[in-house]
């Protein structure tokens, strides 16, 4: 039977961290007798992690795939505690730690390709061996960087895209136009997209439905057996929403949709030397048209955005005052018109 009986972590209610901010807690640790010469401390750390499957070389006369990876430490630190005398008596004791995050940390981010996680655990262990341990994962959200400053004031904007359909049926053509209205394009983790859609369908048949989602594209960064760098980037679908439009041949709707953004979110970055992943986002809006194999694409570009002075206020009081710190390691036309008097307005939430 093991001399420790529980090892438990107390941390605050924070659902979300800011790079930048601190966390403060306790470790609980449960003795069933007395421990001599232990090793009790908390570590915090924060890593990335990356790999996928691609052809070696497409050029050959068979199929040969090889694996890529990357990987980097964004944080490594751990406080030792002090233990007078060197024993610990049985019973409950309670040892307080405090650790900051660096600015400039990346968002936790999970994909089929790689992940980007922090966790924070407490260990109890004597004579290199681990009598017990506990580990619970933290969600941090990253800040934009000290160019976020430049990006505060920026234009409407506004997107127009046209999709031009023949119907052999009935031996006529069209086209449909579809424009997408933002009065801002930066947004923080957590907030509303406010846009409005004008649907203009010069068709013969009605355009019943337009999909709309805000796309992150990860940029990957790897290496192979030879070491050779690789990349490959990825779409996925952040948040979506299904409008009902119904627009009658030869008319134009307008809708007026949200879309909320979660949180934690990877802010818009580039690839730098030392990141092995980058994001940017988009706002598309997708709709099939009756009758024909075409779609009407609509994309317009998102700056997701922290400014980097709010990441003080997730900061925990009475901070501990002895931080270990080991390492920190490397660490997606401009004048929006006026409502057409003849056309449809109908809204549409999440």
């Amino acid at each position: 039977m093991s001399t420790v009986k529980s090892i438990k972590l107390v941390l605050p209610k924070h659902e979300v961290y800011l790079a930048g901010s601190s966390i403060a807690g306790q470790l609980v640790l449960k003795l069933r007798s007395t421990l001599v010469d232990p090793v009790v401390k908390v570590e915090l750390v924060g890593r990335g992690y990356l790999e996928w499957n691609e052809e070696d070389s497409p050029y050959l006369d068979y199929s040969r795939s090889i694996v890529c990876r990357n990987q980097a430490v964004y944080i490594s630190k751990a406080q030792n505690f002090h233990v007078d005398d060197g024993w610990l008596d049985s019973g409950d004791h309670t040892f307080d730690f405090h650790f900051s995050f660096p600015p400039g940390l990346p968002s936790t981010f999970t994909s089929k390709i790689g992940f980007i996680s922090y966790f924070i655990q407490g260990i109890c262990s004597c004579r290199e061996i681990v009598l017990a341990k506990e580990k619970k994962y933290l969600l941090l959200q990253g800040t934009f960087g000290s160019h976020g400053e430049d990006l505060k004031d920026m234009d409407p904007l506004v997107v127009e895209a046209r999709k031009d359909v023949v119907y052999l049926c009935c031996f006529s053509r069209g086209s449909v136009i579809l424009r997408i209205y933002l009065e801002k394009n930066i947004f923080s983790p957590g907030e509303t997209i406010v846009f409005m859609t004008d649907i203009s369908n010069r068709t013969c048949k009605y355009i019943r439905k337009v999909v709309f989602a805000v796309h992150c594209i990860v940029l990957y960064r790897g290496f192979d057996g030879r070491g050779e760098q690789r990349s490959l980037e990825n779409r996925s679908e952040v948040t979506r929403l299904e409008s009902w439009t119904n627009t009658a041949p030869f008319q134009v709707m307008r809708v007026t949709s949200t879309l909320v953004l979660p949180k934690p979110l990877p802010v818009t970055s580039m690839l730098t030397g030392s990141e092995i992943m980058s994001f940017r986002y988009e706002l598309v809006g997708t709709s099939n048209l009756p009758c024909t194999l075409s779609t009407m694409v609509g994309r317009v570009p998102l700056i997701v955005a922290v400014p980097e002075n709010s990441s003080g206020e997730q900061s925990t009081e009475n901070p501990c005052e002895n931080e270990g710190d080991n390492s920190e390691g490397n660490a997606l036309d401009r004048d929006i018109s006026g409502k057409d008097p003849e056309t449809t307005e109908i809204k549409s939430s999440e």
